[in-house]
């Protein structure tokens, strides 16, 4: 039977042989420990030079890098050249989106005007009308001369949007009307910003100007309301109604609202979008 060493002996000897590997006369081979651990190093240098290379827009797009930054839609073909300078992708979709706007909030305005309850929702009612067929002509004026393709009809949510306003009466309509159209503005006032930060066009960055102005208009307007959720920036608020908190933002009941209004009302017309 061979001896049983002991735990000493046998860590004596792992570094006799851990020595031996290390330690080689003058000119002689180097030890492995040396050369693996140049490897590491070559290999460590060669991926991060690699990870440099890589470029950017292969993990974010054309959209914005930072959480939470403007959405907007890239149509894959790229920059062009115009006589007003390069039209990049962001500059096309927010020509579009301009466009989408005054197909849905010009007919939320008039719904405002006719069946506001409130000095505060008309007045707002009143305000998209008239900034967006402006914004709306200008929109199309910039699409046909740098040749952007516009719609002309809302998308799903921007219809159903449109129809949620419509099925609500009395102080229901308002609330459905400051809350959702308040919404959209918020969410275009950012893309506004940064288009006329980056563009290099400059039929998009007079439209983004003018957009940037009616847009905060907007924005003050239907806060004076009162109804939007947010807090208040003018009129003093109207006295609460129990019937509003019955017509939910995304769910209207018109059984719960007050009685359906007057036969006169003109009909609306549901082909209009948002900017967003």
């Amino acid at each position: 039977m061979r001896p049983v060493r002991s735990t000493h002996a046998i860590r004596a000897g792992l570094m006799r042989s851990f020595a031996r590997r290390r330690v080689r006369p003058e000119g002689g081979r180097p030890g492995s420990g040396r050369a693996l651990g140049t490897w590491l190093v070559v290999g460590a240098l060669a991926a991060t030079l690699v990870a440099l290379l890589i470029p950017v827009s292969l993990f974010g797009g054309a959209r914005p890098a930072a959480a939470g930054g403007p959405a907007w839609n890239d149509d894959g073909d790229g920059t062009r050249d115009t006589a007003f300078g390069p039209l990049s992708a962001l500059d096309r979709d927010f020509v579009r989106k301009v466009r989408l706007a005054g197909l849905w909030e010009k007919p939320a305005g008039r719904m405002a005007l006719e069946r506001g309850t409130t000095e505060g929702v008309r007045t707002a009612g009143r305000h998209l009308v008239d900034g967006h067929t402006e914004l709306d002509q200008r929109s199309l004026d910039t699409g046909r001369v740098l040749g952007v393709e516009l719609p002309d009809r809302p998308n799903e949510h921007q219809q159903g949007w449109l129809d949620q306003m419509s099925a609500a009466r009395g102080p229901g309509f308002d609330r459905a009307f400051a809350e959702l159209v308040r919404a959209a503005h918020g969410k275009v006032f950012g893309l506004v910003a940064l288009v006329r930060d980056r563009t290099g066009n400059a039929m998009v960055r007079e439209l983004a100007t003018r957009a940037n102005t009616v847009v905060l208009d907007h924005i003050t307007v239907l806060e004076d309301t009162g109804l939007a959720g947010i807090p208040r920036t003018g009129a003093q608020a109207p006295p609460p109604d129990p019937a509003a908190s019955q017509v939910p933002h995304q769910d209207p009941a018109p059984s719960r609202t007050s009685p359906p209004a007057p036969s006169s009302q003109a009909p609306v017309q549901h082909s209009y979008e948002e900017m967003k």
